[in-house]
């Protein structure tokens, strides 16, 4: 079988592929092909472009499968790009479940520790109740209708009086077992939602869009919540071995004793000094700090002179170095940028840096938080006749962008989190 696989620049690439090929073995081929480094945030993503709707492919579903429950009149495209919050909430579980959205069963302790809430999840006997408001769009109807939902382990109801939870006022929704759940990407433009956080169910082997059972959260956390729970509900334990599987045969992995995992880089990267006659590991974090910024200052200054020995004017160098960098979108939209990171999954330190639009002079980083993008403005001052770029009313200066996004990767500072992973378009 012949399956197509786009890129974010729209570019493709034709692979022959067996039947029972799995979405994590598409991404492993084309990390092969393309020398990319294999970091566990591939994905493979299916986009409905007719309808606005997308949604990241589970790791162990087989592609081909996936392929024969696409319809004739519905344009359907398979995207090669980064999920960096594929499995966030198995490392931080507390943040995608807040307290006023989840119950557990009445025998359970309330203070569930951090690997408790997700053992709950994982148990085949017991499951956590979600609850909450969503609008519901109302079958054959343009309108949207607000309502109570519960998330059971028999499937999503809602309650047809108020918050009632008893059996006589739930009304069954749908259950998961026969559909797929999709986000919606367009926000309010084609379903007409009251709000930009949609996400639906769509049935397998559907005929379109009368099909769709569809819904929109409040915010951003609620619509996670939910997507999160409903993920965690219809594929269980299967989530947590795709999870797991890179980090096989390293120690301390037994089953369900669930640590934040550090990545391979990290582990391996440490801390040195050079400047003696013998090189030494640096303990102290905060002087390993000062260290690496130091280090990046001098290679910084290096680099100009290098430029300047080829008649190439520091200032000019300066302006025009951030653009060669994957991090850096030239001259996108607000809310492009909002897209971006959105499929690039909403982890913490997931950012891209891109020209302002309100002001031709200065540069945006958008960055994502707590669920959350929030756009911070990198301002271009000048001292002395020399140019320099702050994030903090110039308490902070830096020369150019990339000096500016590497000090911030290494130290928070005004940020709420550190740059962790950046936003870039993909070619294949």
């Amino acid at each position: 079988q012949v399956i197509k696989v786009y890129s974010e620049d729209d570019t493709s690439r034709a692979l022959e592929v067996p039947s029972d090929i799995t979405a994590r073995d598409v991404c492993q081929l084309l990390i092969l092909k393309n020398h990319y480094v294999d970091d566990h945030s591939w994905t493979l993503f299916e986009q409905l472009t007719r309808t606005g709707l997308g949604r990241a492919i589970e790791d162990h579903e087989l592609v081909l499968e996936v392929q024969s429950n696409w319809v004739m009149e519905e344009e359907t495209k398979l995207y090669f790009r980064k999920n960096y919050a594929k499995y966030e909430f198995f490392k931080n579980p507390l943040s995608f479940f807040p307290d006023h959205m989840i119950s557990f069963p009445s025998e359970t302790n309330a203070a569930l520790s951090h690997s408790g809430i997700l053992q709950m999840f994982l148990s085949s006997s017991t499951y956590p109740e979600i609850h909450g408001y969503l609008h519901a769009k109302e079958q054959g109807k343009k309108s949207w209708k607000k309502l109570y939902f519960l998330l059971r382990r028999s499937g999503l109801y809602f309650s047809t009086k108020g918050t009632s939870k008893e059996p006589r006022h739930l009304q069954f929704f749908c259950e998961f077992s026969n559909s797929d759940m999709y986000m919606s990407l367009t926000g309010k433009k084609i379903s007409g939602a009251p709000t930009n956080y949609g996400f639906c169910f769509k049935p397998n082997k559907s005929g379109g869009t009368r099909d769709l059972k569809q819904l929109c959260a409040d915010d951003e956390q609620s619509r996670t919540c939910w997507m999160t729970a409903i993920r965690l509900l219809k594929y269980g334990m299967q989530l947590y071995q795709n999870y797991m599987q890179p980090y096989q045969g390293r120690s301390g992995c037994s089953p369900l004793n669930i640590t934040p995992m550090r990545s391979i880089s990290e582990n391996s990267l440490v801390a040195m000094d050079f400047s003696g006659h013998r090189s030494r590991i640096i303990e102290n974090p905060t002087e390993a700090l000062s260290v690496a910024v130091e280090e990046g200052l001098a290679w910084r200054r290096r680099g100009c002179l290098r430029l300047n020995s080829h008649g190439s004017p520091i200032a000019m160098s300066n302006m025009a170095i951030h653009r060669s960098q994957s991090w850096f979108h030239h001259k996108i939209s607000r809310e492009e940028a909002q897209r971006l990171i959105l499929q690039h999954g909403l982890a913490d330190g997931v950012f891209l840096v891109r020209d302002s639009q309100s002001n031709p002079k200065t540069f945006v980083l958008s960055l994502s938080h707590g669920l959350k993008i929030k756009h911070f403005q990198i301002v271009p001052l000048e001292d002395d006749g020399k140019l320099f770029y702050t994030l903090d009313d110039g308490h902070t200066r830096f020369t150019d962008l990339i000096q500016l996004v590497e000090f911030y990767q290494l130290n928070k500072g005004v940020l709420p989190c550190k740059l962790k992973h950046y936003c870039a378009r993909i070619a294949l």
